[in-house]
This record gives structure tokens, sequence and C-alpha cells, in this order.
């Protein structure tokens, strides 16, 4: 197979989504994007189909970085197509490769230039499937880690194409070598410290001098595992029509299916909420408490950013770190301006309210902070004093997110928690007009 702008055409006919509205090329200075964009572009001109640009992402971690600008410059000049350079910070966490940091940075830059509708292209080629597919083996990947990468998935606010994922770098190097542009060489990628690295210029010769064909064979191979996941999300897509509760999972209904099957499907509730799951061990571990808990425990467990949580018959996906209201807040409502409760805690903003708060018997300024414990509130005209902890519990309350909500305290007295319970001795008639609280994106408490 010869790869050429018209061979590139035919895989994007096929690939393309319908809605897309145009192609952004990333591009790093080397052979294989500078033959995908001149690919792109040549098809651009004869087919005079949808508009084609180009994106260099500069990470700043090395000396070439100037050069690769220069490269893509001259590059995107001789070729008309517009040209954007972004420059991305990596912060590489503790634990965390360099390689893999400058990857998160440069897909969450690509995503974020990203117009709706316009379709990234990358140049991931045979080779690189196929040394995805056995670096993945070598990590004991399931079958979504063996599925290697997907020809097209959505991203940012629109999708992320590899048309040349069955071409070899064979075919695009001669492609290149026709367009008379001078390339570059990122070193890193001989910089054998690096596991593909090392796989490419130590491992793969001797495995391609033993079986020549092994770069389509692991590209097939990789196929058949991302046919077989596909058959497993759908399968697991019918088990969580069943199982979700709201945006929880029942514990109950997670039971009555085998032990794959359980597993199968919070995985895909995980990926279906952009969540990376926790190594299947972890994952495995964080079912079998969830399912064992007994009535009065809240077990949980935690990965990286997310958790999983248990109370009473649901499982809830949350945050590692929940949001907690601060201390103490002094607020001033009659400034009419709302008063900002911290990150992930939207706004309490007071308004009007028939039958709520008499107004006139309120100072000026209000106290709202988080709970103490103890607190206690007579929530309707014919109700009983209760404890706010009582009635969290009553409503069923998730524990965890108690630590956020906004008790509001006129001088010594509670008046309010949030926009869920008034202190009804402090309430006007029952038609009156009076003064209620309205708390905006909160979190969810249920």
């Amino acid at each position: 197979m010869n790869f050429s702008a018209a061979s590139f055409g035919a895989v994007l006919k096929t690939r393309l989504p319908p809605r897309a509205t145009g192609l952004v090329v990333a591009v790093s200075g080397g052979v294989d994007s500078a033959s995908l964009l001149a690919a792109a572009a040549e098809w651009r001109r004869t087919e005079n189909s949808l508009p084609v640009r180009a994106i260099h992402i500069d990470h700043g971690l090395q000396s070439a970085a100037a050069t690769f600008r220069r490269v893509c410059s001259a590059l995107c000049d001789s070729l008309h197509v517009p040209l954007t350079i972004a420059a991305a910070q990596v912060d590489a966490a503790v634990g965390v490769s360099v390689e893999e940091a400058a990857r998160e940075a440069r897909y969450g830059m690509l995503a974020a230039l990203l117009e709706p509708g316009e379709c990234l292209l990358t140049a991931h080629h045979a080779e690189d499937q196929a040394e995805t597919f056995l670096l993945q083996s070598l990590r004991g990947a399931g079958l979504k880690g063996l599925s290697s990468m997907p020809l097209c998935r959505p991203f940012g606010r629109g999708w992320h194409l590899r048309p040349l994922i069955e071409v070899t770098r064979g075919e695009l190097t001669r492609y290149a070598a026709a367009l008379c542009s001078a390339t570059v060489e990122d070193p890193m990628n001989e910089d054998l410290r690096f596991d593909r690295a090392y796989l490419r210029h130590r491992v793969w010769p001797l495995i391609e001098s033993r079986w020549p064909g092994a770069v389509k064979a692991l590209v097939r191979s990789a196929e058949h595992a991302a046919e077989a996941q596909e058959v497993l999300d759908f399968a697991a897509d019918a088990d969580l029509a069943a199982l979700c509760d709201g945006d929880a999972l029942s514990v109950a209904r997670l039971r009555a299916l085998d032990s794959p099957r359980r597993f199968n499907a919070v995985r895909r509730w995980l990926a279906r909420a952009n969540v990376p799951p926790p190594p299947a061990a972890r994952l495995h571990e964080a079912l079998r408490q969830m399912l064992n808990a007994g009535g009065g425990q809240l077990p949980s467990i935690a990965w990286g950013a997310h958790a999983l949580r248990r109370y009473r018959d649901r499982i809830h996906l949350t945050a590692a770190q929940v949001p907690r209201l601060a201390e103490q807040y002094r607020w001033d409502r009659g400034s009419g301006a709302a008063l900002d409760l911290g990150p992930g805690l939207g706004k309490l903003r007071c308004v009007p309210l028939a039958g709520g708060l008499d107004g006139a018997r309120l100072p000026a300024a209000l106290r709202v902070q988080r709970r103490a414990g103890g607190e206690k509130i007579k929530p309707a005209p014919h109700a009983a004093t209760q404890s706010v902890q009582h009635l969290c519990q009553a409503y069923g309350l998730l524990p965890w997110m108690r630590a956020a909500l906004p008790f509001v305290f006129a001088g010594p007295e509670l008046i309010a928690v949030g926009d869920l319970w008034l202190e009804s001795r402090h309430c006007v008639g029952r038609r009156a007009p009076g003064l209620g609280f309205e708390w905006e994106n909160a979190p969810v408490l249920l």
C-alpha cells in the first residue's frame, strides 16, 4: 500500500463524523505529522471540502523547542495552512512520568483550542498502535487497554481522529520524502529511558526480524480487542439501565449480578462519567466493601481525584475531597448580593417568599457558618422542634455533604439551613410576603 492524499481522503470519508466542521492537524515538526498535514492540505485542495488548520504545542521541555516551532511554521507556510502555536505547562506530579505529564498537558491544550465541531487529527500510525498494544500487554491491561488507540472518539467540543492508524511508518517516510520540506525528529523519541523509545529501538527490531508481519498482526489484535470491548460496553449499558438510581447505583441490584457483569457495569458507569477507573484489584476491593457493608457503615474508597461512597442502598461517585463550608461568613443581606459559599458550593441568595422569614425582625447582617453539631430548628408551624441531624437523616442527605450545609443565623438564633428549612418561629403568616433563601448551583445533597 502506498500512502497518498487519495488514500487519506478515503479513510476520512468513512470515518469522519458527519457533523464535523473542520480539520485541525496536530503538528510536531516530525515526518509523521508533516505527512498528515500535507495529505490533509492536498485533499482540501482537490476535494474543496472542510477547512484545514494546524496546531503546534510547545511543551517548553527541550532546548530544541525553537527548532520545532520554526520547522512547523515553514511547513505550514509552504502548504498555505494557518498555524496556531500554543505553550503548555507540564507539571509532573510525584509518581507520574514526564512523558505522561507532557501528553496530558498537550491533549488538554488541544481540547481547549478545538472549536465546536472541529476534528483533531493526529499522526499515530500502525507501528504506534502495535507498540501501544505491546506496552499495554506488558502492563497487564484488560480489553479496554488492549484496544489501544481508538480511530475516532469524542474530544473537547469535537472529535479526535487517527486516520493513519493502518499506515506504516515506511509509507509515511516515502510520502514525506516527496514533500521537499524539512522535518525534525524529537530527541525524546531516541531517549531509551522512556518505555516507548526503548521498545522501538531495542525490542522492535528483534520482533520484526523474527515476525516480519508483526505490525499488521498486532494492529488486528487491537481491533479485535476493541470489537470485544464494544460488546462488553453494550452489555454494561443494558445492565446500567436497571442499576442506575438517579446519579447513583443501587446496591441491591448490583448484588443480583454475578461478579464479572457487576465489575463491567461499574467500569462502564465510571467511563460514562469521564472518570478513569482505579486499578482492577482496587475496584474489586471497593465493590466488596460497598456490597458487604452493614447498614450503619459508610464505606468509601478513593483514587486520584475521585471516590466511591456508599450511603444506605446506593453507591455514589464523588470527588475524593468533598467541599466543606468555611467556618463562618458575615453576610450583609441588605446589599442584595449573593453570598459566595466557596469552590463547588454555589451561592446563597435572599429572595421573596410567601410565608417566609419576617424581614422586619432580621438584622441587616446575618452570619453563615458550617454545622457545629447539636443545632435545632422548627421547620413548620405545626412541626416539633427537631435536631438538624435528625432532619438530615430523615431526608436522606448524604453524610459527607452535611459539612457543606450553610447554617444561617440572625444573632445567636438559627433561622435557616440553606434553602432546605426555615425556622417557622421567625416566619410570617402562610400567605404574607416574607423572605427565603435560594441556593444557586448547590452541590448534590441527596
